[in-house]
């Protein structure tokens, strides 16, 4: 089968690249900078920067859905599209609000797909509190959803009204070396000699081991059991926020007192954890937008469904933790 990749260079995608290969399909990746796919698959596959031979095999080519430029060829003789381009960094088109340039690269993106004649877009979404409107993404009906999870609920409904048998996969925290949420929990854990907790720490939600989201992206290319839908996808385990923060401060042998608040302060606590962690406000803020009810998958039994055995919480950071210290050294293992 002949499959493209999108955000290839991103943390989903470099892992999913070579899981499609290992299947022996014909895979191409695309990316705003070529060198960039390159590299994140050198770091996917090994845990060091082999990026001269890292995508062998792979066809690497640089298009960018916001601006359209390279879809088509990019598109061209392709069975099923992964669709795995998050704003979730700085734009590459400054001034344009996030929730318009997702929009607008998903309708550009999902054109270019149906007049290529691809039978299936895959799209990794976002889950959205349980009870929450999502009919229509900016409207009154969202008030009770972050502006992130809006965003990914209107991208999910332009792919999938694009091409009829395309699927929608629905994650919330995805457990890995590389996943921005984790990665954020673990520079809190290493930096901060005592957590203070805002009142979000006793939602719950089902994070989900990254090699299990893998596996169930890999199985939605070949899949005829369910198509036209959307699956939300978790782990066995449903944590709260701050049971997961001290699960994974005991695998990291760390200890940490925690205060709990009763209220968010949802910008100052954004800001404030970003400084402490080193990373972007502007990725922050989203991630804890959302955070204003539980985020639990919805009865799909989508592993089930997409063959997939699920790895336990403890399971998932365990091997994430191992496969960062193969690159990065981790405080206090």
């Amino acid at each position: 089968m002949r499959i493209l990749v999108t955000g290839a260079s991103g943390f989903a995608g470099s892992l999913l690249v070579p899981r499609l290969r290992a299947d022996g399909h014909t895979v191409r990746a695309l990316g705003r900078d070529p060198q960039r796919v390159r590299a994140a698959l050198a770091r996917a596959h090994s845990g060091r920067e082999r990026p001269d031979d890292a995508a062998d095999g792979v066809e690497v080519v640089r298009g960018d859905a916001l601006s359209a430029d390279g879809l088509a060829p990019a598109l061209a003789d392709v069975d099923v599209a992964y669709y795995l381009i998050h704003s979730m960094e700085r734009p590459s088109a400054p001034g344009v609000p996030f929730p318009e340039r997702e929009r607008l690269a998903a309708e550009n993106f999902a054109a270019a797909a149906k007049r290529a004649g691809v039978r299936r877009i895959v799209y990794l979404g976002g889950l959205t509190p349980r009870g929450a409107a999502v009919e229509r993404a900016g409207s009154d009906a969202d008030v009770q959803i972050s502006r992130h999870l809006a965003s990914r609920a209107q991208v999910e409904r332009v792919l999938l009204g694009a091409v009829p048998d395309s699927l929608a996969l629905r994650a919330s925290i995805v457990i890995g070396a590389r996943s921005r949420s984790f990665r954020l929990l673990v520079h809190l854990l290493e930096r901060m000699r005592v957590l203070t907790l805002p009142a979000w720490h006793s939602l719950r939600t089902q994070p989900i081991d990254a090699r299990d989201v893998t596996e169930m992206l890999a199985a939605c290319a070949t899949t005829t059991r369910v198509s036209g839908r959307a699956l939300d996808i978790g782990g066995p385990d449903v944590l709260t926020y701050g049971e997961m923060l001290s699960s994974i401060a005991d695998l990291m042998l760390v200890n940490r007192p925690t205060v709990t608040l009763k209220v968010n302060l949802t910008g100052l606590t954004a800001r404030v954890a970003a400084a402490i962690a080193g990373e972007d406000p502007e990725l922050v803020l989203p991630l804890m937008e959302g955070l204003r009810g539980d985020l639990l998958p919805a009865d799909d039994h989508a592993a089930d469904l997409l063959g997939v055995r699920l790895h336990s919480f403890d399971a998932a950071v365990e091997h994430a933790l191992g496969e960062w210290e193969r690159s990065e050294r981790l405080a206090a293992r």
